[in-house]
């Protein structure tokens, strides 16, 4: 008897000791940051450009206990992902076809005919649950961030169901709680929705593209969200003692961080806007899930464009960095919250080689023994980053100026990188993203090695135990 006693108590404590913290999962939060388009290429000029070679991005050393990993991004039926299935596929975990927003693999992408139109009724796959569904189903709070219009792929993927990403205004019509349209399995809808895209919220009389005559902002202050359409409107906001936050600051998309600060434009910051859905989200005593985009990086990409892909990019690592900041002032250690940071693809941005260290990444290749200028074998220079495709292919290339004067100059902000192939707009790359992530559930679960971007959504629902 006293030897079974001795054993009961021993397992007891062995027992103890290996129970997390929390039993059913080991994260209550859980931030997912998406930097759209922001490949392994963006990644390593970013961290030049703002903190020369050998530096770190804050991505890269979130609180020095980083996993990290390769994502495939492949979707149902393309080589190369558009945003919509593949930040679908992380928060649904299921792989769809390119133009669409969760829904099952079957579902085919009809493009809208018109401003309101959406897809069959049925007879064209189902919706599948969302990662942010599934939170709420739970009890947590969720919210869904991003410099984009709050309609468009990345965001839309979390709340809306839709067999395409262009319908924009029966997306917005699915986050507007009780209305017509609106997805129940929102509960009582996303607590926090923060971006651009007002014109999908107001009706075409108020100079929105809503033909239905709805003002979608108007029906959700009426159920009891907290409204601003401006970065001061924003700040005003004790966020601590709001429980429903819609944030619209542009008609479309926001504006890009260099023309933002430059021109002093009115819009919050992404940092800005984390730590106040942080605010808003964090009194939920069950947790929150919320995701936070750099959507406008992915636009720079397209027009090749690079040093607003690296400014947008920047942005978005402040972001980071003010959410961990402020999550380990909340959860010391991180010991309940798990945060993710990754791409939902890659585009056809390159580095050239040769060039000396210290040389601005935005600049002309200098040879890294002797500094001169490196030349093509026509003999003209060339810039260190390039695309593969796009609009900027001179039938006869040139030398270069490696000066700010003007757009033809490489340090201008407006100067478009050479491309290979000649297309009117650059397109997504096939290539692996990466993936960095830290706290509960960060070590235990395999985030790491070369993973499906499928396979991120199972590790975050593992993480919160669902």
């Amino acid at each position: 008897m006293k030897k079974t006693l001795i054993a009961a108590v021993m397992v007891s404590a062995f027992a103890s000791v290996a129970t997390p913290a929390l039993a059913a999962g080991e994260a209550k939060n859980v931030i997912f940051f998406l930097g759209d388009g922001m490949g392994p290429t963006t990644v390593t000029a970013a961290r030049i450009y703002k903190y020369k070679e050998e530096g770190e991005l804050n991505m890269e050393k979130l609180d020095g206990k980083t996993r990290t990993a390769r994502v495939k991004t492949y979707s149902n039926d393309a080589q190369t992902t558009d945003s919509a299935p593949s930040m679908a596929a992380y928060m649904t975990g299921v792989k769809m076809n390119n133009e669409v927003l969760s829904m099952s693999s079957d579902t085919k992408a009809i493009k809208p005919t018109g401003a309101d139109s959406n897809c069959p009724a049925t007879g064209n796959g189902q919706p599948v649950d969302t990662i942010l569904e599934l939170a709420k189903a739970k009890g947590k709070a969720v919210g869904s961030i991003t410099t984009t219009s709050v309609t468009h792929a990345t965001p839309a993927a979390t709340y809306a169901h839709i067999c395409h990403r262009d319908a924009e205004n029966t997306i917005a019509a699915q986050a507007a709680v009780g209305g017509v349209g609106y997805n129940t399995k929102l509960g009582d809808g996303l607590d926090v929705l923060m971006g651009g895209g007002l014109n999908f919220f107001k009706p075409t009389a108020a100079g929105g593209k809503r033909t239905d005559g709805r003002d979608l902002v108007a029906e959700m202050k009426a159920k009891g969200y907290t409204f601003a359409a401006t970065g001061t409107e924003l700040a005003a906001i004790d966020g601590k003692n709001t429980n429903k936050l819609l944030g619209l600051f542009n008609k479309s998309h926001l504006e890009y961080e260099l023309d933002r600060t430059k021109k002093n434009i009115n819009e919050p910051s992404l940092s800005a806007m984390t730590l106040k859905a942080i605010d808003v989200l964090g009194k939920k005593p069950e947790g929150f899930f919320l995701m936070v985009e750099g959507g406008r990086i992915d636009h720079a990409l397209h027009g090749t464009n690079a040093k607003r892909v690296l400014e947008d990019a920047i942005a978005f690592d402040n972001a980071i960095k003010a959410a961990l900041d402020e999550m380990q002032k909340r959860d010391p250690g991180l010991k309940n919250t798990l945060i993710v940071v990754t791409a939902d693809h890659d585009h056809t941005m390159t580095f050239n080689g040769y060039g000396k260290r210290g040389s601005n990444i935005l600049g002309t290749v200098k040879d890294y023994k002797t500094g001169a200028e490196l030349k093509d074998v026509y003999g003209n220079n060339y810039t260190t980053l390039v695309f593969g495709n796009g609009p900027n292919r001179k039938p006869v290339r040139t030398n270069l100026i490696e000066g700010s004067a003007d757009a033809t100059q490489v340090l201008h902000d407006d100067y478009l990188q050479e491309t290979g192939v000649k297309l009117s707009s650059e397109t997504h790359g096939g290539g692996d993203v990466m993936l960095f992530a830290t706290g509960a559930g960060a070590a235990s679960k395999t985030f790491k090695g070369t993973i499906d971007n499928t396979k991120v959504f199972t590790l975050m629902k593992s993480a919160f135990g669902f």
